[in-house]
């Protein structure tokens, strides 16, 4: 008997035949050992719920398709599973069971039906984790007790270091007056004041739905789906929730300061209420954890990986969807990106808003911004105006500035710093450094004199299973701006004068480990450079995302205040551009309220925005599910990309909103610019840049660390005398960025990337120097 290994995914929500990864699925045939006779019975065993190599918790959700006439059985490292084999509701043509009592390591899962046989091998990872995202970080707050349940009652307190607690589930239902979910008071009948919906496929059914709470990977886990508990049978993959559209939505929340060292005591966004309250009503399942809140965890790795958790722990709770798409604002937009990108199939589509490619977009950007102030306010002495240096910095005023080079606080580990940035007008704040969840106890916390060996608050920090640590033990870093012309397109535009050109660039410097500004510029270290794309907390664009829809919408839109720019949502989208050839599976629609706006002021415009986010959240979302619907509907041969280009809806193309209480749609191709023809998208939402990309560098902003070539007077629209041009050479003594050649180090990201312990696809064993 011989067994073959035929491409497979998770089920249909899973496409890994994208990469060509094969293993989980195995097919044997009756016949001898050496040939295995085709016309024999055969037997196909496949893992639905993860890929077999990262099973969690002890348990799988496992198909057989058989074509013996004797009953299936199923053993585990030798000895009878614990397991029944159901039909499959989805697929008839398969028999489904969760496995059980798997042991943390590998296990040999065998099918055996009429001397047929089929085997596969699963690697079970403890349900607290880690799988790949490397030792879980210390020191770590546990926030169960503090979690509040949908019924208002708190999770309880934990149980182990790891910060367990019991799984609780709770039934809520909708009365038929509406407004927000109320919890039922009995699971035996409903009460007379339900409601009833309608799913996306047209059953209705009561509107009461089933939550379900947990911890997961250090984490708290919530899903949420319509569930009967007086009507229906039990949920489990072989009977799925009436209710249940087969489809699900990942949720992610936002921010990412102080996401350090905190399990999470409230979701970013909840499963169950605003928006979600809508999708559960359509039948949608929603899933999410406290460490899908960047808030909580700044840590895309750490959110991969707890994301992969959560929807196996789903599958086998309700059984395979037939579409995934991950949702996420701001924080969550980045995170839905990277997550969607690292883990291919993870996501079957992106529909995310206030975008960002990563969170490191932010830092790199924010820390630039910061070293342009401080020069600004202490080296400037050829009369750098604060107008000239808002040009340098390539955004719109002076306010949208300083609020970038405020968020440079996440890099800057010293608790207090102190920074001359100005404030007025600002709805993000003041600089804040070292900034710390109240949960983290003081004692615990970094200081370079009392505390060397505490807990630093920084995006390197908690990313340093990816970056690596050094002597010390501190995150490495992968800023780097050695090379970088500060001001390079106004010197050519004779907006910046030589003199002061050179100054800039003289005295612009850069900081050290603790964020302290030095005189000389930094490089950044090589090894966090390579790792930061193999794991995609670089975004790269050319993994999970380039085979899946991606819906990036504008709903904030404000060019002044509080860091959201558009240029980030063109960053994202040219790193697709750049890494699948064109952005053919991309959608971008802008237009949508300001901060002012969400900060409760009344400025003008401001119902007109208000209705254009409306509008725009309402068809964006209609547009995106027919997509998911259309692509994922089509069973033929072809690649999943061809798949997703051919069957985009004619309402997912490019476009804006007209400034209007009854905003119209305006089809156009988005482009990044701040001037356009009236009525154009451009003239209505214009769109500036940041300090690199006045330095010649790509709207991408894709290179951490740009390779060097000699400066040339040929390079420069205005002419350097030959003193300046020594001073030029001075301040670049290897030489200047070029901009036309591929980072350093710049690599795709590497698929499922592992940082320990998982030894496949293993980037790099997390603890080393």
């Amino acid at each position: 008997m011989k067994f073959k290994d035929v491409e497979n995914g998770w089920g249909r929500g899973f496409q890994f035949a994208l990469l060509g990864i094969s293993g989980a699925v195995l097919v044997a045939c009756g016949g001898s050992d050496d040939t295995p006779s085709p016309a024999g019975p055969t037997l196909q065993l496949q893992v639905l719920s993860s890929k077999p190599e990262l099973v969690s918790n002890g348990d799988t959700l496992i198909a057989v398709k058989s074509s013996a006439p004797d009953p299936i059985t199923l053993t585990v490292n030798g000895a009878p599973a614990t397991a029944t084999l159901k039909p499959d509701p989805a697929d008839a043509t398969r028999m489904i069971a969760v496995v059980s009592g798997l042991k943390v390591g590998v296990n040999t899962l065998e099918a055996a039906s009429a001397g047929v046989k089929a085997k596969l091998e699963l690697t079970n990872y403890p349900r607290t984790g880690p799988m790949i995202s490397g030792p879980h970080l210390t020191p770590y707050a546990c926030q169960t007790d503090a979690f509040t349940l949908p019924d208002g009652s708190k999770l309880g307190a934990s149980t182990d270091a790891n910060c367990t607690a019991p799984t609780k589930v709770q039934y809520l239902y909708r009365k038929v007056s509406g407004g927000a979910l109320v919890p039922m008071t009995s699971l035996t009948a409903l009460p007379s004041d339900f409601a009833t919906t309608t799913n996306t496929n047209g059953v209705q059914v009561p509107f009461v739905v089933r939550i379900e709470t947990g911890t997961m990977n250090r984490g708290v886990y919530q899903n949420a789906v319509l569930h009967d508990p007086t009507k229906d049978a039990a949920p489990s993959p072989a009977t799925p929730p009436k209710g249940w559209n087969r489809k699900l939505i990942g949720v992610h929340g936002t921010g990412c300061a102080t996401g350090w060292y905190i399990q999470g005591a409230a979701m970013g966004v909840s499963p169950y209420t605003g928006v979600n309250l809508t999708r559960l009503g359509e039948g949608y399942a929603v899933f999410t954890n406290t460490l899908n809140h960047p808030t909580n965890s700044c840590n895309a790795t750490l959110a991969g990986e707890t994301t992969l958790m959560g929807k196996e722990h789903f599958i086998e709770t309700y059984g395979v969807p037939s579409a995934t798409v991950s949702v996420g604002t701001s924080g969550g937009a980045y995170t839905s990106l990277q997550v969607a990108d690292a883990y291919p199939g993870l996501f079957d589509g992106v529909f995310i808003d206030a975008t960002f490619p990563d969170a490191l977009s932010i830092s790199m950007a924010a820390m630039d911004a910061k070293l342009l102030n401080r020069f600004l306010t202490t080296g400037n002495t050829t009369g750098v105006t604060e107008a000239q240096m808002v040009d340098v910095s390539g955004h719109k005023s002076a306010r949208a500035w300083y609020d970038l080079a405020v968020q440079s606080g996440r890099t800057d580990p010293v608790s207090g710093r102190v920074e001359n940035i100005p404030v007025a007008g600002s709805f993000g704040g003041a600089y804040a450094a070292g900034v710390f969840n109240p949960a983290v106890p003081v004692a615990l916390r970094w200081n370079e004199l009392t505390n060397p060996a505490g807990a630093r608050a920084t995006v390197f920090d908690i990313g340093r299973n990816v970056y690596g640590v050094d002597a010390s033990g501190y995150g490495r870093r992968p800023f780097d701006n050695m090379g970088v012309q500060y001001g390079l397109a106004q010197f050519n535009a004779g907006t910046l004068s030589a003199e002061q050109f050179l100054e800039l660039n003289e005295k612009v410097g850069g900081y050290d480990r603790n964020g302290n500004y030095v005189a000389a510029r930094t490089a950044g270290d090589a090894g966090a450079i390579k790792r930061a794309y193999q794991s995609g907390l670089q975004l790269g664009g050319g993994g999970g995302l380039a085979a899946i829809p991606v819906f990036d919408m504008s709903n904030f839109y404000d060019e002044d205040n509080f860091y959201h720019y558009q240029w980030f949502h063109f960053a994202a989208r040219e790193r697709m551009r750049l890494a699948n050839g064109d952005t053919r599976n991309h959608v971008m629609w802008r237009g949508g309220v300001s901060f002012a706006d969400l900060f409760g002021l009344v400025t003008p415009g401001k119902a007109e925005r208000a209705a254009i986010s409306a509008k725009s959240q309402a068809d964006g979302w209609a547009a995106f599910t027919s997509w998911v619907d259309a692509y994922r509907g089509d069973t033929t041969a072809a690649p999943q990309r061809d798949k997703v280009i051919a069957r985009k809806p004619a309402a997912a193309v490019d476009g804006c909103f007209s400034f209007s209480t009854t905003p119209q749609f305006i089809a156009e191709t988005q482009t990044l610019g701040k001037t356009g023809a009236a009525g154009s998208c451009n003239a209505i939402w214009p769109s500036y840049t940041f300090p690199r990309a006045q330095a010649g560098g790509s709207v991408a902003a894709d290179k951490l660390k740009c390779q060097l070539k000699p400066a040339s007077s040929s390079d420069y629209a205005v002419s350097l005398t030959g003193p300046q041009m020594a001073r030029l050479n001075a301040a670049f003594p290897n030489g200047v960025c070029d901009w036309s050649k591929p980072g350093v180090d710049q690599t795709p990201v590497v698929p499922y990337a592992s940082f320990g312990p998982s030894p496949v696809n293993l980037v790099f064993q997390a603890g080393q120097p």
